[in-house]
């Protein structure tokens, strides 16, 4: 998910996103642990995805 696409989503929207990209990652991660993922880089991409969420949702309560 591109930056610019998250700053146009309302607080509710980013929370919800958060939710179910945490619970995605941290699925894949189990899989990946039991048997090797077909394209692993998945993981860097929604953790990083995750972070730049978390990082709006901060910035948005600091201002």
């Amino acid at each position: 998910m591109k930056q610019s696409e998250i700053k146009e989503l309302s607080a509710a929207d980013l929370q919800e996103k958060l939710g179910a990209l945490k619970k995605n990652y941290s699925d894949l991660k189990m899989a990946h642990a039991i048997t090797p993922l077909e394209n692993p880089l998945e993981l860097r991409s929604l953790r990083k995805s995750v972070a730049r969420i978390a990082t709006e949702l901060t910035k948005r309560e600091l201002q």
